[in-house]
C-alpha cells in the first residue's frame, strides 16, 4: 500500500499524477486526509480522501508520499503525527517520496543528511545536509525519492512506480500514457 498524505493546500498534480500512475501499475494507493473526508488543494480542487491519517497502518505500507504545495506542506509540517509516521516509515525501511516543497520537511526531520535530494528551486537551503541535485527532476537515494516540482509530477510518479513495480512496469506505464 502507498499512502499519499493530503493536507489543505496540497499541490494537486503532485499527488494525483503519482496516484494515477501507481494505480495504472496495479499498486494499491490510498489518498490520506489529515482529517475529514475531503481535502481542497492549492488550486481549489477538492479531492475525496480514501481514509484519514489515524487509519494509516504501516504494517501494510510499502511507501509514504508527501506532495508539495506551500500551504499543504506547512500543514503537514505542523502535524506531529505526520513527522512520527515518516520517522517510523524510515526506521522500518519503507520507501518515502517527497516532491516540491515537501523534501524540506524531510530535511527538518533529519532524514536527508548525506543523501542526494532535489526540491522546489530556491528551497535548497532547507534540505539540511543533503547533496542537492537541482539539475535532475527526480532523485532516488536508497529508499528515498524526491522530486523537483509540479512540472516533474510524471517523472516523480514513474520513479515511484519503478521503485515498487520495477523498471519494465514503469516503462509500460510511461508508454501507456504516451509520456
Amino acid at each position: 500500500m502507498v499512502y499519499i498524505l493530503l493536507a489543505p493546500g496540497f499541490e494537486e498534480a503532485e499527488a494525483l499524477v503519482p496516484a494515477d500512475l501507481l494505480r495504472r501499475a496495479g499498486v494499491d494507493v490510498s489518498l490520506v486526509s489529515l482529517q475529514g473526508d475531503a481535502v481542497t488543494g492549492s488550486h481549489q480542487i477538492t479531492v475525496k480522501a480514501d481514509l484519514t491519517l489515524e487509519r494509516v497502518n504501516l504494517d501494510d505500507a510499502e511507501m509514504l508520499v508527501l506532495p508539495g504545495g506551500g500551504l499543504g506542506v506547512k500543514h503537514l509540517g505542523e502535524a506531529p503525527e505526520v513527522e512520527a509516521l515518516v520517522r517510523q516509515a524510515v526506521a522500518r525501511g519503507l520507501w518515502v517520496g517527497a516532491i516540491c516543497a515537501a523534501p524540506t520537511l524531510l530535511g527538518r526531520w533529519g532524514q536527508l543528511e548525506g543523501r542526494e535530494a532535489v526540491c522546489f528551486p530556491g528551497m535548497e537551503g532547507q534540505l539540511a545536509g543533503a547533496q542537492v541535485r537541482m539539475e535532475q527532476r527526480t532523485v532516488t537515494d536508497g529508499r528515498l525519492i524526491t522530486g523537483r516540482a509540479a512540472g516533474s509530477a510524471f517523472d516523480f510518479g514513474l520513479a515511484l512506480v519503478e521503485a515498487l513495480a520495477g523498471p519494465e512496469e514503469a516503462e509500460r506505464v510511461r508508454h501507456a500514457v504516451h509520456y
